[in-house]
């Protein structure tokens, strides 16, 4: 069965949510951090209309999703432009299928086609290992009060 990426849509968003759900719950937290936080995560209808969302959709259901916005220019490398992943989840039983690879790609694809520099990715720190691996670049914590403690950046 192949995978279909395409853009999420407002009858995807309890599934999405779910996958989302399934996959902070295997973070190395506490479960009660990890409850409390769950609701930041999710996305709702007001999300469709501030950023693109995809999904890989595997025609027998959706194994992850990825969503991104603008970058804030204060956040990115000086004098870049370029994408803020905000978020790629992928349910657990289909991690390690390359789901999360292809949505990456998906975004990096639309950086390109925006003609942006690149795309820059707050990660949670189960998922640093992911974005190493597929060659993102750790960016130094410049001011402690307001930077993202791990932040990873691609160039396009």
């Amino acid at each position: 069965m192949s995978t279909m990426l395409r853009t999420g849509q407002k009858a995807d968003l309890p599934v999405i949510n779910g996958v989302i759900e399934r996959a902070v719950m295997t973070w190395r937290l506490p479960d009660r951090v990890k409850r409390l936080s769950l609701p930041l995560y999710r996305y709702g209808a007001p999300d469709l209309d501030h950023l693109e969302l995809w999904v890989a959709d595997t025609g027998d259901g959706i194994a992850g999703v990825a969503a991104w916005e603008p970058a804030d220019p204060a956040d990115l490398p000086e004098g870049w432009s370029g994408l803020l992943l905000h978020g790629l989840y992928v349910d657990p039983a289909r991690q390690g299928e390359g789901h999360g690879a292809r949505l990456l790609e998906a975004c990096l694809g639309r950086a390109r086609a925006l003609g942006l520099d690149g795309v820059l990715v707050r990660a949670q720190a189960d998922a640093e290992a992911f974005f190493r691996a597929r060659g993102l670049e750790r960016l130094p914590v410049r001011d402690a009060s307001r930077d993202y403690a791990l932040r990873y950046w691609q160039r396009v």
